[in-house]
C-alpha cells in the first residue's frame, strides 16, 4: 500500500483528503504542524507528502528542507500562496511540485499518482540508458539524441539542459536550478538564456513546437520533461 503523509493544519481539508485519498487505497497519515510531521516521516517513511507551506509551528519550506536532508521522498506542496517567488523558493528548497489552493481534487490525485509512479521509477533509474519518447530518444550514455531514426545535432548547452529535464520526469525543475547547473551561479537570474534554448531544443525534437508534448513550460516557475 502507498503511504502518503498529509502535512495540513485545517481539519477539514485534511478529513476531505483522507477519505478521497483512502478510498483509492492510499494509506494516509496526518500531521497539524511541521514538527510531527517531521516525526512521522521519520518513523512511517511514507512514500509521498503533501504539504501546506502555512504551518502553525514552520514555514513548509523549512519541513521541506529537513526532509531533503535524509530522504528523496516526494513532496506535493498544496498552498494558498500564488506569489512566483514563494513557489520558486519552495520548489528550490526541494518540493516535486506545487498546487496552488483551491484546488480540484482530481488534480491532485492524478499529481499524486505521477509522484508515485515516479517514485516507482527511481529504483531502476541507475540501468536506464534510453528514454523514449514518441517523437524522439535520448542515449543518456552514447549523449545523443535521435530523431526519425536520424541524429539530433545538439550544442553542449542543449545537451545539458536536455538531460537534467529527462533524468527527472515529471518533475517540475525549477529556472535558478536550471540555470546554475547549466551556465553557474552567476547566471541564475538570466531567465532569457532558458527561453532561447528552449525553444530550440523544442524546434529540433518535438513534432510541433509551439504546442510541446514533451518539453513543458511551467510558467514563471520552470520546466518538466513529460515522457
Amino acid at each position: 500500500m502507498t503511504r502518503v503523509l498529509v502535512v495540513e493544519d485545517d481539519p477539514q481539508l485534511v478529513r476531505a483528503l483522507v477519505i478521497n485519498m483512502q478510498a483509492r487505497r492510499y494509506g494516509v497519515d496526518a500531521a497539524p504542524d511541521g514538527a510531527t510531521a517531521l516525526r512521522l516521516a521519520a518513523a512511517r517513511r511514507p512514500d509521498v507528502v503533501v504539504l501546506d507551506l502555512g504551518l502553525p509551528d514552520m514555514d513548509g519550506t523549512d519541513v521541506i528542507k529537513a526532509l531533503r536532508g535524509w530522504t528523496r521522498v516526494p513532496i506535493l506542496v498544496l498552498s494558498a500562496r500564488r506569489a512566483s517567488d514563494e513557489k520558486v523558493a519552495a520548489l528550490d528548497a526541494g518540493a516535486d511540485d506545487y498546487i496552488t489552493k483551491p484546488f480540484s481534487m482530481d488534480e491532485l490525485l492524478a499529481r499524486l499518482r505521477a509522484a508515485v509512479r515516479r517514485t516507482d521509477s527511481v529504483s531502476i533509474a541507475p540501468e536506464i540508458v534510453l528514454v523514449t519518447t514518441d517523437e524522439f530518444t535520448v542515449d543518456l550514455v552514447a549523449k545523443k539524441a535521435t530523431r526519425a531514426g536520424h541524429d539530433v545535432r545538439l550544442t553542449p548547452t542543449e545537451w545539458h539542459l536536455l538531460e537534467i529535464l529527462v533524468c527527472n520526469p515529471g518533475r517540475l525543475i525549477t529556472q535558478r536550478r536550471l540555470l546554475k547547473e547549466v551556465w553557474g551561479a552567476s547566471h541564475s537570474n538570466k531567465t532569457n538564456y532558458l527561453r532561447v534554448y528552449m525553444a530550440q531544443l523544442r524546434r529540433k525534437l518535438e513534432a510541433d513546437p509551439s504546442h510541446p508534448r514533451h518539453l513543458i513550460t511551467e510558467p514563471g516557475m520552470g520546466y518538466r520533461f513529460e515522457a
